[in-house]
C-alpha cells in the first residue's frame, strides 16, 4: 500500500505528484492494467513472446547505435 504524508504548508499538488511517482514505481498501474483484462493462456505466451521479440530488436538497435559512435 502506497503511503503519502502531506506535510505542512506543502500544496496538495505536490503531495500528489509525489503519490503518483510512488505508485508508478512500484508497478502498481502496470500490474492493474495487465489483470484488467483476462488472457488465455496461449494469447498470454503469444504476448510475452512478442514483448521479448520487441525488446531483442530494440537492444539490437541500440547496439548498433553504439558501434556506429565508436
Amino acid at each position: 500500500m502506497v503511503q503519502v504524508t502531506v506535510r505542512d504548508n506543502e500544496p496538495f499538488e505536490k503531495a500528489l505528484r509525489r503519490f503518483r511517482r510512488k505508485v508508478e514505481r512500484e508497478g502498481i498501474r502496470k500490474d492493474i492494467k495487465k489483470n484488467k483484462v483476462y488472457l488465455k493462456p496461449g494469447e498470454q505466451r503469444r504476448l510475452k513472446q512478442r514483448l521479448a521479440e520487441k525488446r531483442r530488436r530494440k537492444a539490437a538497435r541500440r547496439a548498433v547505435k553504439r558501434v556506429r559512435r565508436s
